[in-house]
Parts: C-alpha cells; sequence; structure tokens
C-alpha cells in the first residue's frame, strides 16, 4: 500500500520544484525530503526522480 504522507510530499515537490523548496514548504530538512522520495519510489516499484546537479555559474 502506498504511504499517502510520501505521495503528499512528490506533489509538493512537483509544486514547488526543488527538493530545497519542498522541505521549507513541509518544514522538514531537504534529507527528510529526500528519503521520503526514495522510499515512495521503493513502494511503487520506479524511479521518480533523477538527480540533476545544481547550476553554477
Amino acid at each position: 500500500m502506498i504511504d499517502l504522507r510520501r505521495l503528499s510530499v512528490l506533489r509538493v515537490l512537483a509544486e514547488h520544484g526543488t527538493v530545497t523548496a519542498t522541505a521549507d514548504a513541509l518544514h522538514l530538512t531537504p534529507s527528510a525530503v529526500s528519503q521520503q522520495l526514495r522510499l515512495l519510489a521503493e513502494e511503487v516499484g520506479v524511479e521518480l526522480l533523477r538527480a540533476t546537479g545544481a547550476a553554477s555559474g
């Protein structure tokens, strides 16, 4: 069964665009957001996100 709290984290990520902004919106640490998304990916059995490096410049 999918944990709906984790699904909510994914929804907020879609709205805010970054793990950091999602963490701020949910009053969590970026690490906690990443962990919830990793666990959700394991629950559904698919890759949900692909990490990209921050652009410097």
